[in-house]
This record gives structure tokens, C-alpha cells and sequence, in this order.
């Protein structure tokens, strides 16, 4: 059979169709997810009041937008007076394992018999205080949704449940939903994706920031797009007006703020103004720096009311936090919002309420203003798809695997190596210290599993050895198995128990290599592939006919890799599948039936801006499944973060949340690293005005 390359598949069938029998579970890792517990905060803009928690501590809530007035009823369409004792907040949730745009309406405030004044507080310290309704999202096609916008009827946001059919390219897409009908209408052109979609305040336009025809590049930290605006309503006259940029957000129906990493390095804000008359160009646009150098200013929030007032997401010089700031554009000084409240933790991607008097935007709901931390609450989040047969969680842990009855899951928590029971119960440190990765379990020998110890993304010389741990034992004892220790990693075992497939870099290169799993290299070793590439993450099927391997050998050196699958003695190597010349597939595991492998990839591209999201490695990677002849490609996964080292166990699992309890915090992330200036020495604190 021909190796098929998924820029050249035109076959899908619908995921509807697909099913896996047995009933079996996938779980996987979403690097610091599980640590987010995002919830949307406010604060008034003239810093007097107090910080106000606006959704309902539920799974993650985040990328709010203030509505001016609508009437909370099941049309959600017919115009209000205000209520100032009210906030309407329209936002992105993932709760009941998928994501969807809830609308709230809110009390800030409450008022007591007897007394003169109005007790501010948390807005749900009781359930009258809220009026909660799912816009879209939650029970139809799973994908995910972001950046909503409500004109009148009419709900703009993303999504990603259009499959473009070509690999690397992004799925994200902008919509219009009319809420008393349910109409859905694209708005972005095929083939092309968006991001960041703002509405102008007349309604009239919508501001995107887009890849155009240029596709994904692969960029890990800022996106090569552009802006372009076309009309709300139908998506016609979609021009280009601004070269590099993103995240616009509108002042008036002529002018929107937007950021961009200049040529200096530094992330700023910037401001477009188009001219009166159509048509737009980028010529006929106006575009100026706003902000200045020697800080990062990125995801800028427009005032409507207040025009020379924007607010900005920051991060300063020697500061580990991303901050809400505001920015006055004639005076060119900063005022500190958020670091007077948290200052040790991270707030992201501000919005202004119609009236100017708030600004809101996410955070942790873990990290007040006292640094308490709350603890985790579950271990593994059940995740919803529509794939009959397979339920899928996500797990709070790195590369995990089942038991081979299904009953315990070993994983790794960089560092440390663990074991727990699959309903949460019976955590087990077996070491909290170790760098391993990964984990699989013998299938012949009770309480065996076997790992590597040594640095991760490391060179072939790095010393890195197999083990085999009985984890059962009092004292878990740890087994050596490899001799030369040059990054000696991801082991396989075999379906019998007696051998392990492992990746080395002894000759120079990661090949594959056998060994005993018993004894170890002293029992037996051999050269399984040999060449001057990196063959790596082996997994065996369940027959033990094949073992499925991730390599770069279509172009050595060059980062992407592709699955590929090869007999035990060397014989059929075959190409499966990767996303690309450019592309990333890891991490295959076959299914308990051997008849489908999951695995992790860039196929469907980034899903967002990355500087909108906590710190990820890659910001993107999502978990797809396929047939061994690689047709029948699934997408399980529809997020804006980074999923990875799926693991596929043999019995069905309830689709249900896992909790546990656990001596961790839950807003233990780190913001985007690539931001880190602490050690610039280009930096003149003295130029940048810091009002208070």
C-alpha cells in the first residue's frame, strides 16, 4: 500500500459513523489545563470599587463580553432598559466536556432593610443572583467556540466544526447565529481562516485578524495574519486593511486598536483609522504605535464612551504576570488595574462594558488577592465526542497509561511517577523527584510498569536509561534495563511480555532497538531501524504483528514527524500518515482491537491566537484516531490549548468527571514564556510612564 500523505486525502467519513467496538476509553493530556479554573472577574475602571467574580466557578469560563441590554428570555433578542444593578456577560465555557457561549445576567450589588448603602460583593453568593442561558454550543457538533459578540439577535463568534480538508490548515472560522431562529451563516470565506473577531459598535463590520490564503506557517508564538473587516450580517465586502496584526477591537465604526510584535521585539499596540468612504484598503488606512516600547501591550479593549482610553493586557520587565492595564492614548500613561488586586497572578484579554465603567477580563478564580490557592478537584474530565463506544477524559497528569485491566493508571508529573485507581481513588507516589516519561504497564508481570528516567527534548548523548518498577512493593524497586545511557527512551512492550521496543541515540541518531524486558540489554538487543533520522514513541499492537513508531525520516532534522509501522523483524515498514511537509504527528497508541491508532497532531493547525492562552509549548495539537491504512481520520479533540500523549485502555469508562484530592495548586501555570523580558538589558524603565 501506498503511504498516504493527509495533504493529498480527500475522503472523510463522518465521525457519526465511525465507532470502535468493545467499548473502550481514551485519556490524554492537555499541558496546564487542568491547573486553569479560569472564571471572568470586572473592576471599575476608576479603580475604586471592588474585584467582582462574574461566572459561576464551573469548569473554565473565559473571554468574556459585556452586553449593553437584552432581556434574558428564551428568544434572548428583544431590547431592555438598562438595569444598573445588573451585568450582562456573554462568554466561552467548556463545562459538560465541550465548549459553548452562555449568557448571564448578573447582580453586582445588593441592598439591606435598614441600612443607607449598597453592599457590594461576589455576584454568586447566591443562586437569585444569576439568570444563566446556552446560546450555542454544548449539544450539537462538537467543536470549539471562542471570542463571542452579541449585535441585536445576532451572536458573532468563532468555530471549529468545519473540517477544511486539508491537513495544517486551522478549522477556525467566524459565524453569526440568529438566536430566535437558530440560523447559523458563515461569515469567513472557505479556505481561509479567522481569528479575533470584533464587531464595529454600529454593528456594521466585523474585524478579523486572518491567515488570508497564506495558511498556518507553523508560528508558535505570534500568527503571520492580517486584518480584515467585511460586513456583519453577511459577510460581503471582506477587504484587507491592516498588514500584521491581530486581535482588533473597534472605538468607532472608523477606527479599532490592534497588537502586533514589532520589528524591536516588542509587542504593542497599535491604531488603524479607515477612511470615510469605502472602498478600504491598506493603503487607505491609516496605522500608528500607540503604546511604547520596553514593556509587552497585546490584546487591547477599546472604550466606547471614554475614546483616549484603552484597556491592555501586560507584561513589564521582571515580572513573571500578565497584567490589566489601562492606557491613556493622548497622555501616554499607564494606570495599574489587576496588580493592585493579585499582583502574583495572571489576568488575560480585558473588555470594556458599553458605558466605560468596567473592565473585565479572566483569571484563575484560585489566586485572590490574599494568595490562597485552591486544590485540584479532578483527575480525569470526561470530554464529550461523538464517537459511539469510546469515552474520553483528560487527565491531570502527563503521559499517562491503563493497567492492563483497566482498573489503574500510571502516569507522570514532571517530575515524579505515580500510579492512582481509575475512579481517583488510591493515588501512590511511587517517586515525586524522577524526570520519567512515559509510562506503560506489562501486560504479563502484576505491578510492573516501565519508564525513562532522564531529561525530556534532549540530544542523543543525553544520558537517559529504561526502567522497570515493580510499583506494588513497599519500597517501589526500580530496575535498570539499558547499559550506555545515550537517551535510551519511550519503551513498548510487547503483547507477550518478553521484549521492549525502545528509541536510542547510541549510534548517533534515535532508532529503534529491542531489548529483553526482563533482563534488559543483557538479555538480548536489537537494531530494530538505522538511519540518520529519529525514530521514537514506538507503541506495539495488541497482536503483536506491528509496532507503530513517530520518525522524521521524510526529512531528517527538520522537527516533523510522521507514523509510521513496521514488523518486529524489520520487515513492511510502511508510511501511515502525517499532516505535512512541515507537520507534527506523535504519540501513537493503538486501540485494545488493534484495528485504529490515536495519536496527536497539527493537522487542524492553531485554533486561536496564541498570546491569548497561558503558557503551552506549542499551541496546538489535537487527538485524532485512524484506521491502519490511515482513512477514517477523526478529530476528538477542539480546543486553543496543546493535547497530547493519548493512551488507549481496554474497558469502557463511564463518561463522567473523576474527582480526587490532591496536595497541588490549581493555578500552578506560567504565562506565555516567550514573553519573559527579565533579561533584556535593552530596557529604560525610566522611559516607560507609570501613572498610579
Amino acid at each position: 500500500m501506498k503511504p498516504i500523505n493527509l495533504i493529498i486525502l480527500s475522503v472523510f467519513i463522518t465521525i457519526n459513523s465511525i465507532s470502535a467496538a468493545p467499548a473502550t476509553t481514551i485519556i490524554f493530556t492537555t499541558n496546564g489545563r487542568s491547573r486553569y479554573a479560569f472564571d471572568v472577574f470586572s473592576l471599575p475602571l476608576d479603580t475604586t470599587g471592588h474585584e467582582l467574580q462574574l461566572t459561576d466557578g464551573t469548569s473554565v469560563n473565559f473571554n468574556g463580553h459585556f452586553v449593553s441590554s437584552v432581556n434574558p428570555n428564551k428568544n434572548i433578542n428583544t431590547v431592555t432598559d438598562p438595569d444598573p444593578s445588573s451585568v450582562k456577560l456573554i462568554y466561552v465555557t467548556e463545562r459538560n466536556g465541550t465548549s459553548a457561549i452562555y449568557l448571564d445576567e448578573v447582580s453586582v450589588s445588593v441592598s439591606y432593610p435598614g441600612l443607607d448603602r449598597t453592599r457590594k460583593r461576589s455576584v454568586i453568593e447566591t443562586e437569585s443572583t444569576r439568570s444563566q442561558h446556552r446560546l450555542v454550543g454544548g449539544n450539537g457538533r462538537v467543536s470549539m467556540k471562542d471570542r463571542p459578540s452579541l449585535v441585536g439577535d445576532l451572536l458573532i463568534y468563532v468555530s471549529t466544526h468545519e473540517d477544511t480538508g486539508v491537513a495544517r490548515t486551522s478549522w477556525a472560522a467566524v459565524y453569526s447565529t440568529q438566536l430566535s431562529s437558530g440560523l447559523t451563516r458563515r461569515l469567513t470565506t472557505e479556505k481561509v481562516a479567522d481569528f479575533s473577531p470584533a464587531v464595529s459598535p454600529s454593528g456594521l463590520w466585523t474585524a478579523v485578524a486572518s491567515s488570508g490564503e497564506k495558511g498556518w506557517g507553523g508560528e508558535v508564538e505570534e500568527l503571520d495574519t492580517d486584518i480584515y473587516v467585511f460586513l456583519t450580517q453577511n459577510g460581503l465586502d471582506r477587504v484587507k486593511v491592516v498588514e500584521h496584526g491581530g486581535w482588533p477591537s473597534w472605538v468607532d465604526d472608523s477606527t479599532f486598536y490592534f497588537h502586533r510584535r514589532g520589528e524591536d521585539g516588542w509587542w504593542s499596540v497599535y491604531v488603524a483609522i479607515l477612511p470615510q468612504d469605502m472602498p478600504f484598503s491598506v493603503d487607505s488606512v491609516v496605522t500608528r504605535r500607540v503604546t511604547p516600547p520596553g514593556l509587552h501591550s497585546f490584546t487591547p479593549a477599546a472604550s466606547l464612551t471614554k475614546k483616549n482610553i484603552i484597556a491592555v493586557a501586560t507584561r513589564r520587565p521582571n515580572s513573571d504576570y500578565r497584567h490589566i492595564e489601562l492606557y491613556d492614548v493622548i497622555s501616554g500613561k499607564f494606570k495599574d488595574l489587576t496588580r493592585l488586586v493579585a499582583p502574583k497572578a495572571n489576568h488575560y484579554n480585558p473588555f470594556i462594558s458599553p458605558d466605560s465603567s468596567r473592565v473585565g477580563y479572566h483569571k484563575c478564580r484560585g489566586a485572590g488577592s490574599n494568595g490562597k490557592m485552591i486544590k485540584n478537584d479532578l483527575f480525569l474530565e470526561s470530554i464529550r465526542i461523538e464517537v459511539p463506544d469510546i469515552s474520553l477524559f483528560r487527565i491531570d497528569g502527563s503521559f499517562p497509561s491503563f493497567s492492563p485491566d483497566g482498573s489503574r493508571i500510571a502516569y507522570v508529573g514532571l517530575p515524579g511517577l505515580y500510579v492512582i485507581n481509575s475512579d481517583g481513588s488510591g493515588n501512590r507516589v511511587i517517586d515525586p523527584d524522577v524526570s520519567a516519561f512515559p509510562t506503560v504497564w506489562d501486560p504479563k508481570r502484576k505491578g510492573v510498569i516501565y519508564t525513562s528516567l532522564g531529561p525530556t527534548f534532549a540530544s542523543e548523548d543525553t544520558s537517559v536509561d529504561i526502567y522497570s518498577v515493580e510499583v506494588d512493593l513497599d519500597e517501589p524497586r526500580f530496575t535498570k534495563l539499558t547499559i550506555d545511557g545515550l537517551n535510551n527512551a519511550f519503551p513498548a512492550v510487547s503483547p507477550d511480555g518478553k521484549w521492549l521496543a525502545f528509541r536510542s541515540g547510541r549510534t548517533g541518531h534515535k532508532n529503534l532497538y529491542i531489548m529483553d524486558a526482563v533482563e534488559g540489554e543483557k538479555g538480548g538487543l536489537t537494531q530494530l531501524t538505522n538511519g540518520p533520522w529519529s525514530d521514537t514513541m514506538s507503541n506495539w499492537s495488541p497482536d503483536g504483528d506491528w509496532i507503530v513508531f513517530a520518525s522524521d525520516r521524510h526529512n531528517p532534522g527538520s522537527g516533523s514527524f510522521g507514523l509510521y509501522i513496521i514488523h518486529p523483524n524489520g520487515t513492511g515498514l510502511r508510511h501511515l500518515i502525517h499532516s505535512g511537509s512541515a507537520g507534527r504527528t506523535n504519540h501513537p497508541w493503538f486501540s485494545p482491537d488493534g484495528k485504529r491508532i490515536v495519536f496527536t497532531s497539527d493537522y487542524a493547525a492553531v485554533s486561536a491566537e496564541p498570546i491569548s492562552n497561558p503558557h503551552h509549548y506549542q499551541p496546538y495539537g489535537e487527538i485524532f484516531t485512524m484506521k491502519l491504512d490511515g482513512s477514517e481520520l477523526t478529530r476528538l479533540t477542539h480546543n486553543s490549548f496543546e493535547d497530547g500523549t493519548p493512551s488507549w485502555g481496554p474497558k469502557f469508562m463511564k463518561p463522567e468527571n473523576v474527582e480526587w484530592s490532591i496536595d497541588e495548586e490549581k493555578c500552578s501555570f506560567e504565562d506565555s514564556e516567550w514573553l519573559a523580558i527579565s533579561n533584556r538589558v535593552d530596557i529604560d524603565e525610566a522611559k516607560i510612564q507609570c501613572g498610579g
